[in-house]
């Protein structure tokens, strides 16, 4: 991965995908299949320059074919890629720094670009020390989770997610599970990973309130 140190480093006029539902948080991994004709121009594109793409979704408001950009979304950058037989393109964004959406480009491309902001999360390029959460926050956590996994029948590998960093373990979480768009836009404006953590424990205690909570612990 490009060594982004510094928001001045990375590209201020970028290509959006925008995608309700997925979304990119920094050091996160987000694997996109791409088929429609206006993203294989935009790969194609970003294969033959710095090669990031911004993950955003839309709010309400604008047309079909294009409507409004949220005010926040996640540079990536493009680390994996591959050409189908038939001609899709499978790829791996790696998020690097969440942007401001700032004001679109009138531009002849087909697909969309903007002006990306990015001083706000600078913090997003630094390489903290691994974060804690305290017992008594990781035990909640732990009995949200369970129930809202209950209550959907999904799964999850317990003996990975116990020795997982909080960091790796809550942004896995938060990209990957079936939230609604305005939840993953709640998760991904979160500061910090504290305020991330304590946005998706709430959101798992909502959906999970009527499930089982005995079970597992994350220590």
């Amino acid at each position: 991965m490009a060594p982004y140190r510094r928001t001045a480093d990375l590209p201020q006029m970028i290509p959006v995908f925008p995608l309700d539902g997925a979304m990119l948080l920094p050091g996160g991994d987000l694997p996109l299949q791409i088929f429609e004709p206006r993203y294989l121009n935009m790969i194609d594109d970003v294969m033959a320059g710095d090669r990031i793409i911004g993950m955003i979704q839309t709010r309400q408001g604008g047309d079909r074919e294009r409507p409004k950009l949220s005010d926040v979304g996640c540079a990536g950058r493009v680390t994996s890629y591959a050409e189908t037989s038939d001609g899709r393109y499978l790829i791996t964004l790696t998020g690097v720094c969440r942007f401001d959406a700032g004001a679109e480009l009138i531009i002849p491309t087909p697909y969309r670009q903007l002006r990306a902001r990015y001083d706000r999360f600078e913090a997003d390029l630094s390489e903290d020390e691994a974060a804690q959460a305290p017992a008594a926050a990781r035990s909640r956590f732990a009995k949200a989770l369970k129930r809202y996994l209950n209550r959907r029948e999904l799964d999850i590998d317990w003996e990975t997610a116990q020795s997982a960093p909080l960091e790796a373990l809550v942004n896995s979480l938060a990209m990957g599970l079936p939230f609604e768009p305005a939840e993953k836009q709640a998760l991904l404006e979160a500061p910090d990973l504290a305020g991330r953590f304590e946005t998706l424990s709430t959101l798992l205690e909502i959906d999970g309130e009527d499930g089982d909570d005995e079970g597992h612990s994350l220590q």
